[in-house]
């Protein structure tokens, strides 16, 4: 049995990468085989799709949901927008130096007021309480929260570079990082290749960077995201699966939308879907959608890690970072790149 211990590793913190490189497809590639991986660059990948594939990305858009403010008291507060539940209402993770009360209001960006209206686990609900549009004051007045482990404050920059050139529906909280790769050229390249391209959306929550606390993985329980994917994304599937193509998720974002997709589906064809999903992904899952994906790399113990290894085995995925690290890869959002083909055989078995 997996344990949380069995993902973890220890990545040198000056290999964290703190901002974007001038250009988006100037990142590196690593590539993973049967045998040792071979190191590439990003603008390389359309040699290493095939004609007819189909690749799949997310096109959520990252909300300015970080804001910061005041309690009635005075004290400071800083809230993280988790996700909207309605015009005027949302999850949050707000930090204060006392917990705020049910019925208290906040004074976000000195801006607009916000209720509390309780708790619901480790979020809090709030409610706006100005006539507009919660997302229109976010984007008019919050900011652009970047992850955690990038140890400065978000610059005119990443405005751009923390999107990626194909984001439309706004709603997460981080980006689909494995996007930020593209940029119009790499994408008039793969369309010259003879690769196809698909969109779904999965809105990226806060819970995304949270640790897991428990070392029995099958004790862990996952954050909620929500998830679309459209009938044209589901006919395209089908064709380049009639075809004898590959669908490739760019990103595990994209890979979970298309496989929470399938689970809502059951037994049936791949249809447009949407709701909520808590998939958890790790070694001995089965996927019904994705061959392969192209994904950056992840944080020890994450839940992202686990998944990437359940495609393509623990021990490949473990030696395939000894060689990211030893070759001074650059790693998490802002970092380089993976690209696993293909679902490859379990390496994991005692």
């Amino acid at each position: 049995m997996l344990t949380l211990s069995d993902f973890d590793y220890t990545l040198p913190d000056d290999l964290i990468a703190q901002a974007p490189l001038p250009e988006r497809s100037a990142s590196r590639l690593l590539v993973l085989g049967d045998r040792a991986p071979t190191d590439a660059h990003i603008r390389d990948l359309p040699q290493w799709l095939n004609p007819g594939d189909l690749l799949v990305f997310n096109d959520t858009r990252v909300m300015h949901a970080r804001l910061y403010g005041r309690k009635d008291s005075g004290g400071q507060v800083e809230v993280l927008v988790e996700r909207l539940t309605g015009e005027h209402e949302a999850l949050a993770q707000v930090r204060a130096s006392k917990t705020p009360k049910p019925g208290s209001r906040l004074t976000l960006e000195d801006a607009f007021e916000v209720e509390v209206l309780g708790r619901e686990g480790e979020f809090f609900m709030l409610r706006s309480l100005s006539a507009a549009p919660l997302l229109d004051l976010l984007e008019r007045h919050g900011r652009l929260p970047l992850p955690p482990y990038i140890d400065r404050a978000a610059a005119e920059a990443d405005e751009n570079r923390y999107q990626t050139v194909f984001a439309r529906e706004t709603g997460s909280v981080a980006a689909p990082t494995a996007g930020l790769h593209f940029d119009d050229a790499l994408l008039a390249a793969v369309e010259t290749r003879g690769v196809r391209t698909a969109r779904v959306t999965l809105h990226v929550g806060a819970g995304t960077f949270q640790p897991v606390r428990v070392e029995n993985l099958a004790e862990h329980h996952m954050h909620s995201e929500r998830f679309q994917l459209s009938a044209d994304t589901a006919q395209a599937i089908a064709d380049t699966r009639a075809t004898g193509g590959r669908v490739i998720a760019v990103g595990t974002t994209s890979l979970r939308c298309l496989e929470s997709a399938a689970a809502a589906c059951g037994d049936g064809p791949l249809t447009a879907c949407s709701g909520d999903t808590r998939l958890f992904i790790t070694p001995g899952y089965s996927f019904r959608v994705i061959d392969g994906l192209l994904t950056n790399f992840h944080l020890p113990k994450s839940t992202l890690l686990m998944l990437v290894s359940a495609l393509a085995g623990r021990r490949r995925m473990f030696d395939a970072y000894a060689h990211a690290i030893a070759q001074r890869y650059r790693f998490f959002s802002y970092g380089d790149a993976m690209f696993i083909p293909a679902r490859m055989k379990d390496d994991d078995e005692v």
